[in-house]
């Protein structure tokens, strides 16, 4: 699984962000990334703060439990779950 690695803080996810979609939330996968839709347009950080919302709810973990690692300007990021089993990423993405 290249799109998901445990570490001793929790997982990092490699994230394809789909801005302007008209529905936010996980969408499958795309190559080794995990595609997330978001609403918001990249603009003045909205769209990073929508993603960080989204995988929040999606894993149910508070906001400041999602952290960037990479890619906070780019379409293609890596963001970590703190505190986040690799098991309960499987099992709320249905593997």
């Amino acid at each position: 699984m290249d799109w998901c690695s445990e570490t001793a803080d929790g997982v990092v996810l490699s994230v394809r962000a789909k801005p302007r979609s008209s529905r936010a939330g996980i969408d499958g996968f795309m190559g080794d990334a995990l595609v997330v839709r978001i609403r918001c347009a990249p603009v003045d950080g909205k769209a990073n703060k929508e993603l960080v919302e989204t995988l929040a709810d999606e894993f149910s973990v508070p906001k400041s439990r999602v952290e960037f690692r990479s890619g906070e300007s780019s379409k293609s990021k890596r963001i970590l779950l703190k505190g986040v089993d690799l098991a309960v990423v499987k099992a709320k993405i249905g593997m």
